[in-house]
């Protein structure tokens, strides 16, 4: 298995994912949405989807640069790519358990894209737990 090469290609999907998530707002209409909530809590989702952002393209840009760092074993290595896993563990989860999307699926393209999505957090998940624990 060559890690570091799925590594890069983990790389380059973290950069589709954020492809993906531009969509969002638009989609989810947040601009009519967050109208009916205060301005605070409309500046921290806001804010937040930002920070989230941030993380995602340190991942991509990691991966994509440094594959073969990263899946080189070392405890820096393996600590950088055990909490890259658990994000998307934890994002997967949240996939699973949490959202409801079912209502905003109300076509072909947007059932296929949520689902190739889940396929990608799957991925990213089992790649970057294999370079943390191997």
């Amino acid at each position: 298995m060559n890690v570091p090469f799925l590594i890069l290609i983990g790389g380059v999907l973290h950069f589709g994912i954020l492809l993906a998530s531009a969509l969002t707002p638009r989609v989810l209409d947040w601009r009519h949405e967050l109208l009916k909530v205060d301005p605070l809590t409309r500046q921290l989702v806001w804010v937040h989807g930002a920070f989230i952002v941030l993380v995602i393209i340190a991942f991509g840009v990691l991966s994509v640069t440094l594959p073969m760092e990263l899946g080189a074993g070392t405890w820096l290595a393996r600590g950088i790519c055990g909490f890259i896993a658990l994000f998307w563990i934890a994002r997967l989860a949240m996939q699973f358990f949490v959202f409801d999307a079912k209502a905003h699926l109300n076509n072909a393209l947007l059932k296929c894209g949520y689902h190739a999505l889940t396929c990608v957090f799957a991925y990213q998940a089992i790649v970057y737990s294999i370079a943390a624990l191997r």
